[in-house]
């Protein structure tokens, strides 16, 4: 009727998804196999959750194990992996489902530079989070300590807190569309860094929402993922990842975050932005340093022109005292280079405070009187 709309192609794939009842993660995945899985992965993974299964994996038939962990289909007749194990239990789920990896880009020179650095990680979706994390720690987070002349207390903070970028991270890839062919991108700028992933939320999370941080999730893309992340302590789910990230950065003293989609949902961006102290008091440390240097150098050059001014009348007394004198003789008895002497006779010569009579050998020196 006239209130009819026509849907967008993201709300057509929607319905499709709605639809089909059986999310992406769950499905069935008829282009691969049971020996796609690596047995050695489950195990760790049983072990890592302190799973009672984990002493019976051995004795168990490897089809039952699958069957067991809901990894793959139930018929004993058509056994095939689901999309969750494959994303989980193999080393390069990015075979069946292209893209499946995190990209970290880093700007050091701006966005506009000539310098960047790219890091990829792939393989099991849980281990290339941690992968990743562990590189945004080790290379991205940094830690300031600002310290007073009054007290003895110092400031610590971060450039960004770390439990921030982490959950925005986790909750990135839990709610990925893993049938998109686009990867979690992570861009790191001097001022901020942005965590983008394809498509975007639920159509229940609206812009207004995003904006005032009030966001509830009525339907979750990713259930089995979600649970395989919670049981490795990767992520809790229940909607309280907002919160979470809102009190890492309050108690870093860091800027509110900004989240981003459009109105087709198609993507998803967390804006993190760097503290405002923590380059700031930087620049003000260099340029601290560059004023002592400068004062330095001021000083060595007023020492220098002392010292020369010195040596000057020096050299001009020893030629009063002995009109045959050589450089090398007033090198000796000043305890300074040839070539100095030699700089500070032209010097003298040109000023017109000295003159050579006669030719250099057998000649003598004459002083001028001011």
């Amino acid at each position: 009727m006239n209130s009819s709309i026509k849907p967008s192609e993201e709300e057509l794939n929607d319905l499709f998804s709605l639809a089909n009842k059986v999310p992406f993660d769950d499905r069935v995945n008829h282009q691969a196999e049971l020996s796609d899985l690596n047995i050695t992965l489950i195990k760790s993974y049983l072990h890592e959750i302190g799973s009672a299964l984990e002493a019976e994996v051995d004795s168990m038939k490897f089809e039952d194990l699958c069957m067991s962990m809901e990894l793959c289909s139930s018929q004993p007749e058509f056994i095939k992996p689901r999309n969750v194990a494959l994303l989980f239990f193999c080393m390069n789920p990015e075979k069946f489902m292209p893209y499946a990896q995190i990209d970290i880009v880093e700007f050091p020179e701006g966005v506009g530079g000539d310098k960047i650095i790219e890091k990829t990680f792939k393989g099991p979706v849980h281990q290339q989070l941690r992968d990743a994390l562990q590189y945004i720690q080790n290379s991205v987070i940094k830690e300031k300590v600002v310290k007073y002349p009054d007290r003895a207390e110092a400031d610590r903070f971060f450039n960004y807190p770390f439990a921030a970028i982490e959950e925005a991270l986790a909750n990135a890839v839990y709610h990925k569309g893993y049938d998109v062919r686009e990867p979690i991108e992570v861009r790191v700028e001097n001022e901020q860094i942005e965590i983008i992933s394809h498509p975007g939320p639920d159509r229940s999370v609206t812009i207004e929402g995003l904006k005032n941080y009030k966001v509830t999730n009525r339907r979750y893309r990713n259930r089995r993922i979600g649970e395989f992340l919670k049981e490795l302590h990767l992520t809790e789910g229940r909607n309280t990842g907002f919160k979470k990230i809102l009190n890492a950065l309050d108690k870093n003293g860091s800027p509110k975050p900004e989240f981003e989609t459009d109105e087709d949902h198609s993507y998803f961006i967390s804006r993190f932005f760097v503290r405002e102290e923590f380059y700031d008091e930087d620049v003000r440390q260099e340029q601290d340093l560059s004023d002592r240097m400068s004062d330095k150098m001021s000083e060595q050059k007023e020492s220098s022109v002392k010292s020369s001014v010195k040596s000057s009348v020096k050299i001009i007394e020893m030629m009063k005292n002995n009109s045959l004198v050589t450089a090398e003789q007033i090198a000796s008895e000043l305890n300074i280079s040839l070539r100095a002497v030699e700089k500070q006779i032209r010097n003298l010569r040109e000023k017109g405070q000295i003159v050579r009579v006669g030719a250099d050998n057998g000649g003598h020196w004459e002083v001028k009187e001011k």
